[in-house]
């Protein structure tokens, strides 16, 4: 079955979310070298945050998905991937001298976890095909700046591809992901599920990234 129908949804989607989008600041200054060690520190702090927060919700989408089978291996396939990511993060935290005792001291900042944040309100609130919609929409973004940090981490930063794995990991093709997700959003179309509100949620969402990205950048630029 090609679901032709949903992956012009997920592509007009994507394709919406970047249009006319407010700049990502904190992406180029690591790109360039110009951002201090620390930030890709509190960048880690963060996701070890976000990371397992991220999970539960996706999980409760698995539960919220009963009857919708696409959906629910979906949602799997996230709660999974947050699983492998939080194993490699240990090695970035490691990377930027960071231990446990660091870690469970941090104090996150309120614009970074304004992300997972409204991860947890579409688990709550959204109707699961429309949620994967407004997710997969803005994993292109996602990937995209992974890479860019991870190719920056190695040539101007100095760390191991073991450091790198996390950025790794989100910046490699996912193919099968794209699949699971044209199948879960045409589950949805065909039995009426998928609204307008799913590019709204898109929009939402990436908005709530880039708050994320720029917090990190205003946090960096008082040290």
């Amino acid at each position: 079955m090609s679901h032709e129908q949903a992956r012009e949804l997920l592509e007009s989607t994507a394709e919406a979310l970047t249009s006319g989008q407010d700049p990502n600041r904190f992406v180029p200054s690591i790109a360039e070298g110009t951002a201090h060690r620390s930030a890709i520190g509190t960048l880690a702090l963060e996701e070890s945050r976000i990371l397992p927060a991220d999970r539960r919700a996706f999980l409760h989408l698995v539960a919220r998905s009963a009857g919708r089978p696409r959906c629910g291996e979906f949602f799997t396939t996230l709660a999974e991937g947050e699983t492998l990511a939080m194993e490699r993060l240990g090695a970035l935290l490691t990377g930027c001298g960071l231990d446990e005792v660091a870690v469970q001291a941090y104090e996150p900042l309120a614009g970074c976890q304004a992300y997972p944040a409204y991860v947890a309100w579409l688990a709550l609130n959204s109707e699961p095909a429309e949620a994967v919609v407004a997710l997969y929409a803005n994993f292109g973004a996602w990937g995209a700046y992974c890479a860019r940090i991870a190719e920056a981490l190695r040539g101007r930063y100095g760390f191991s591809d073991e450091a790198c794995g996390f950025f790794d990991f989100y910046a490699l093709p996912a193919p099968a992901l794209r699949d699971q997700a044209a199948a879960a959003v045409q589950e949805g179309l065909d039995e009426g599920r998928v609204t307008a509100a799913a590019l709204r949620y898109g929009r939402l969402l990436h908005g709530s990234e880039l708050t994320f990205w720029n917090s990190l950048h205003t946090a960096s630029a008082r040290r």
